[in-house]
This record gives C-alpha cells, structure tokens and sequence, in this order.
C-alpha cells in the first residue's frame, strides 16, 4: 500500500469535514444536487414497489416489526429506522435507474439517501440535515471508490476483483451521513466508520449469469450504515485506522499496493465530486446507455429492424463481461431484469422506440424481454471489445455501432458521452420527468403535485417525517 502520512488518520478526517459541514453547510451547486438525488431516490423507491423482490422485503420488515422510527417509502407505517434504511435501499436500486460516479464505477444514492432519510425520521431532523448529511455521504462513498479506481488499469480494482464497490463504499457513506443527523460527535463519526466496514459487502456475479441478490445490496449497506451510527451512540467503538490501517478497509478489499489514499482526502471540502455524479435517464445497467442512444440514432436515420443484417455492438472490455457476456445469455434474456444488463436489448429498445427520455421502465418487462420480434434483432447483435471505448472508459461508458443493412451498405454510429453526466445533463425538466412517470404508479395527480410542492421546500420546510408520510398511496395530500 502506497505510504500516506498524515497527522490524522482519513477516518479522522472524514469526520471533522462531516462536523464542519453539518456546522457550516455546503456549496449551492452541492446542496441542488442533493436535493436532485434525493426527489431521485424517491422516485425511484416508488417506481419500485411493484415489484416481487420489493414486496418480499417490504414484508419480510413490517413481519418483524419493532419501534416506530420512519417510513419504508410507500407505506402508511413506520418501522425502525434500520428497517426503512434496509427496504428503501432496496427499492431504490431495483430498477437499476440510480445515480453512478465515474470513473469509480459506483451509485452512491441509493445507499446514502435511504440511510439518512431513516435516520433524519428517527431522530426529527430537519430537511436541511438532510441535505448536509446526504452530500457529505455522498462525498465519503465517492472518494473511497476512487482510492479503488487504478488509472493504469483504466478500472475501478473493486470491480476487476468482482466486488460491488457501490454497497462496499456505500455502507462507509451511509454511517458517517447517518451519524450526522443523530448527532454523533466527531470522535463518534469515526467509530462509526469503523463499525460499517466489519459490515461492507458485496459480490457481483448476478450481473453476469442471473439473480437478483444485487438488489439487496444497497438496502443491506443503507441499513448497515444507520445500525453502525445507533451502535456508536450506544458506546460501541472502532478502529481510527480502519480505512488504511494494515488489517483495515483498503487491504481488505483491494489487497496490495493499487490504492490511492491521497483519493479520500485530496482537496477535501473544497472540491465536490457530488455534482458530477452521473444521474440515468433510462432504467438499465449504465453500461448499456449508450448502446440504447446508438439505437436511437439509428431509428432516426430510418435504419428498419427488416433492414438489418448484422449489428456490431462496441464497448470497452470491462463492461463487456457484464452486458455482452455470455453471449447467448445476454442475445435472449429471460427477464426485463436480465434485459438490464444486455447490450443488445439496450440496442434494440433505442431502435424500436422507447419510453420515457429514451427509454422507460414500460421498457423492460419480463413479456417484451421474450418477445419475438426483439429477440429476432437481438439474434443479429454481437458484442466485441472497442480500443476508442477502451481509450475513454471509465470517465464515460461509451459505446460504437456499426450496422450491416441487407442494401450492402453500412452505417457507422459513435455515442462517445453519456446523457445525464456533466458534459450532457438532464435538466431539472427532464429529472422532473423521471420523477413523475416513477411516481406515477403509486401517488395520485393530486397527491403527486402536493409531493413535488414538498420536495421543492426540501431545505426550508423542517423535519421530513410529514414528507415521508405523503409518500403513501392513501396518505393525504399536504401542499
């Protein structure tokens, strides 16, 4: 591990820029961005709750039972505030629609928001500790996935090594922005670090071959970071050198000497990763987006999929495990959850016309995943490793089409920047979109526009516990 001597140790401090934050507050730009991720994260738990493996969370908590801390989002009861955390994480990442920081190759909403909003609930904060608290979280997870990503290699190590850096990172940001809104001390911030990292896992090979564990994993590492934070107050302690320490987070996880520490507290507090972070207009693995765009640009030219001999699909080599391998598996996805991590269904979804920004949720379904016709286009996709893709992966997930026609010509595509990061954002419109269309199922018009109303006073409007209740089907609408 390369050397980094400092007075304090990072989980020092990361805790003193948390209690300078939550003293002080955050940059503009920062706090609009929360405020963007969380109506994001909400949408996006909403959107979810349809769904089998939400509904046996959601479940599996109310079951249990226990105090009446905060709100599993959708529901008119309360549960303890590690129990919220667990499911709304859950909700939150299913549809696999949140938030991702590149180069790291993480999404740190769905762990951070979900923690904090149980929390903030539990212990009455307000909605501007809850910003603080978010952006602060977001910034933690963040950077420990940076002190991960090898430039050299041109990967996140996390990811080479088949970790899940989001809920592994995520646990770590989920604690200190829990912590922040329970009032831990400085000292308190650290133990909490400590506690979340003997709980911070993750393993990814549902996203290659099937399973739908990965959904579990930000609900694990928002529930996680909230029970580390409730333990710490409780008198539990952790190490100061959990993060660099011999036996500690980094050695444990990335194993040697590709790990950049000076990524945890490199400018920290003046420069914000927060802002940059990548939201998702379409609801599938972020590998697959620009193939959807590809698609589209296609579909515009007036490519038909009667037209179409052969597609070759070109990606950088690291995504290529996840969206085009196996082969077979990913040309004939049993599920819309498995067609989320399809390269060539995401190709096929941009050419024939989809929902949404691009492409919605109405999008992946379990029927039009079998469907004959995309299954016939999917047949004709193939998905090759690219050198342009290689040369700009991960600061962008691009993708290069060429289409073969049955004419004897071909048309040559290049989606070299993704939509929704910084070089091309989503407008609030846009977002407003998402949110809306991911509300939709659930909320009622009426009750719809009372939320946004209260998102909108996200930072002046007080405690969130009323704006956590509206989020119930049969909840009253409160403007």
């Amino acid at each position: 591990m390369a050397e980094h001597a400092q007075e304090h140790t990072l989980a020092q401090q990361l805790a003193r820029f948390a209690v300078v934050s939550a003293r002080d507050g955050v940059p503009d730009e920062v706090s609009h961005s929360v405020v963007q991720r969380v109506v994001d994260v909400l949408g996006l738990c909403l959107a979810a709750r349809p769904l089998a493996t939400s509904i046996a969370v959601t479940e599996h908590a109310l079951e249990a039972g226990g105090a009446e801390h905060a709100h599993a989002v959708g529901e008119g009861v309360r549960l303890p505030a590690p129990a919220a955390a667990f499911v709304n994480g859950v909700l939150a990442h299913s549809l696999d629609y949140d938030d991702t920081h590149l180069p790291s190759v993480l999404h740190p909403s769905a762990n951070v928001v979900p923690a904090v909003l149980a929390a903030a609930e539990h212990a009455g904060a307000t909605g501007e500790q809850v910003v603080r608290a978010v952006a602060v979280g977001l910034e933690v997870a963040v950077r420990l996935g940076m002190a991960g990503y090898d430039e050299e290699l041109g990967n996140s190590v996390y990811f080479e090594h088949g970790q899940h850096a989001t809920s592994i990172c995520g646990a770590m940001g989920a604690a200190i922005a829990a912590g922040m809104v329970l009032g831990l001390a400085e000292d308190e911030l650290v133990h909490a670090l400590g506690l979340a990292a003997s709980k911070a896992s993750g393993i990814l090979e549902a996203n290659r071959t099937g399973g739908t564990v990965k959904r579990l994993h930000c609900g694990w590492a928002a529930e996680s970071g909230v029970v580390a934070a409730q333990l710490v107050a409780r008198g539990f302690t952790g190490p100061p050198s959990v993060l660099e320490g011999r036996f500690g987070f980094f050695e444990s996880w990335l194993h040697g000497d590709k790990i950049d520490l000076d990524a945890v507290d490199r400018d920290l507090g003046r420069v914000w990763s927060v802002p940059g972070i990548f939201f998702k207009p379409y609801p599938a693995n972020h590998f697959t987006h620009a193939a959807v765009d590809a698609g589209i640009v296609l579909r515009e030219r007036g490519v038909r999929p009667d037209d179409v001999r052969r597609l070759v699909l070109g990606v950088a080599s690291a995504p290529l495990r996840t969206i085009g391998q196996p082969l077979s598996v990913k040309q004939a996805p049993g599920t819309g959850y498995q067609a989320q991590f399809s390269g060539p269904y995401a190709l096929v979804v941009g050419m024939l016309g989809g929902a949404g920004l691009g492409a919605g949720l109405a999008d992946y379904t379990d029927e039009l995943a079998v469907d004959p016709v995309r299954r016939a286009l999917m047949a004709k996709v193939e998905v090759v490793a690219d050198e342009q893709c290689d040369r700009i992966f991960p600061q962008q997930f691009p993708a290069v089409v060429t289409a073969d026609l049955r004419d004897g010509t071909s048309q040559r595509v290049e989606v070299l920047v993704n939509r929704g990061g910084p070089d091309r954002p989503l407008s609030d419109e846009e977002l407003a979109v998402k949110f809306r269309e991911n509300a939709a199922a659930t909320l009622a018009p009426a009750q719809l526009a009372a939320v946004e109303q209260r998102l909108a006073r996200l930072r002046t409007g007080g405690p969130v516990h009323d704006l956590m209740a509206m989020l119930a089907p049969t909840a009253v609408a409160v403007a």
